[in-house]
């Protein structure tokens, strides 16, 4: 062999090992560097809190990454994530999305996960509620994996309660609606109280009424029945409490920091919220009623006797998608399955999340803990999402507020603003 094909063929291999090496380099850096989620805050504290502990640790350090968590209210989430998914590239690795927002443009924009699902799945994924998981996909592909529900149920003072001879909570919404025109008074230490309190009227929250009547504000089918009779149900009891000075008079600006505000101090002696809130109501460092606020599903209406146990209240959820733009997809995937492992499932419920596993739910060290956990999942038995997922679903839900407000404050009766609200919403519904 000459001495130039010798060198030739050093010089060959000399540049292939420096490519490999400077390829070795490219993918060191690109697993090294911030591992990027988008997410709204209440994700990062349950996923990095101190009871449950921070169940992205380990597999932070296994794959030499540090995971930086970028924090949005949803509304501005779904805005930044969705434009940095339609761009050529991004650095975002994971985004959590609500279910609302699993819509056929998401399907455009965010990886299918089926095929990862088929050749390295969850850890036992019958084990995730499958209402939740058949909440995120659209046209039968599976678009995101879910990691937090939100179930709605009833808290109520018993302490309030029994100042006005109400020994037990409601067993009926009837009750409930009785309940909350009682307990409206002002207590001995001056303190004003109401009945009932949600932040404002929006769809999510008035339709935990109206499903105590086995309503709703739009079927799976796309059809809007808001001027049927549990939602007019639900909007008559509003008005009705409102008139009662049984529901706060500033009900349209209050959000659910007020709320929680409200049960704390004992300005409310009942709640419609996520049942989560439980913890918070009960903080022995802001709450006037440690250990006195409890927690229960939604009662059904007293027409729906046999039917169910508890209504069929609301259940929201966030679940986790990679964008299809993403660089480094294997990785994202392995950070859904560390999350939505068992042992992380049982940590991130410890720090207050709503656990997607039914397993979860049979773990004495989380149902110990969780004084509401039975009722929470006797609501996950029947609950349903607030409404099905379609592109102008917000707008949709701006003009339910619209409505429902006008209805409450008397601008309108509850029939003529529900008979309006249909005629603004069905032309925006899918055929």
């Amino acid at each position: 062999m000459s001495q130039r094909a010798t060198l030739d063929r050093r010089q060959f291999g000399a540049g292939i090992l420096g490519l490999s090496f400077a390829g070795l380099g490219s993918t060191a850096q690109a697993q090294s560097g911030p591992f990027n989620v988008f997410t709204h805050r209440v994700m990062q504290t349950v996923a990095t809190g101190a009871q449950g502990g921070d169940i992205t640790k380990d597999w932070a350090q296994k794959n030499g990454v540090t995971v930086q968590w970028t924090t949005f209210d949803t509304g501005p989430l779904q805005e930044r994530l969705f434009r940095e998914a339609s761009l050529g590239e991004t650095s975002v690795d994971v985004g959590f999305v609500i279910n609302t927002q699993v819509v056929p443009r998401a399907a455009t924009l965010f990886e299918p996960l089926d095929d990862y699902l088929k050749k390295d799945p969850v850890e036992d994924p019958a084990d995730i509620f499958p209402g939740l998981m058949e909440g995120m996909k659209v046209g039968g592909k599976q678009l995101a994996i879910p990691f937090r529900h939100a179930s709605s149920g009833l808290h109520y003072n018993e302490e309030i309660l029994a100042e006005k001879g109400f020994s037990k909570p409601p067993a009926t919404i009837e009750e409930m609606i009785e309940i909350a025109k009682a307990c409206s008074y002002r207590r001995s230490d001056g303190t004003q109280v109401v009945g009932l309190c949600t932040p404002g009227v929006t769809y999510p929250n008035v339709i935990d009424l109206a499903r105590a009547w086995d309503g709703e504000f739009i079927t799976p089918g796309f059809k809007c029945v808001a001027d049927q009779p549990p939602m007019l149900n639900a909007i008559r009891t509003l008005r009705e409490l409102f008139q009662a000075n049984a529901f706060p008079r500033s009900f349209a600006t209050l959000s659910p920091e007020d709320v929680n505000v409200w049960m704390q101090q004992g300005r409310a002696a009942m709640s419609l919220q996520s049942m989560g809130r439980n913890r918070i109501y009960n903080d022995p460092q802001k709450s006037k009623f440690p250990g006195k606020i409890k927690t229960i599903a939604v009662p059904a209406s007293k027409s729906l006797a046999g039917k169910y146990d508890a209504a069929p209240a609301k259940v929201e959820f966030w679940g986790m998608v990679i964008p299809k733009n993403a660089k480094r997809k294997d990785l994202a995937w392995s950070f859904i399955k560390a999350m939505t492992s068992k042992e992380a499932t049982l940590k991130a419920a410890l720090n207050g999340n709503g656990p997607v596993r039914a397993s979860t739910y049979a773990d004495q060290s989380f149902a110990g803990t969780v004084p509401y956990a039975a009722e929470e999942l006797k609501v996950l038995k029947v609950a349903r999402v607030p409404l099905p997922a379609f592109d102008e679903a917000a707008r949709a839900g701006d003009f339910f507020k619209e409505e429902a407000e006008a209805a409450v404050l008397g601008m309108k009766t509850p029939e003529e603003a529900m008979a309006s609200l249909v005629k603004r919403v069905q032309p925006l519904l899918p055929a």
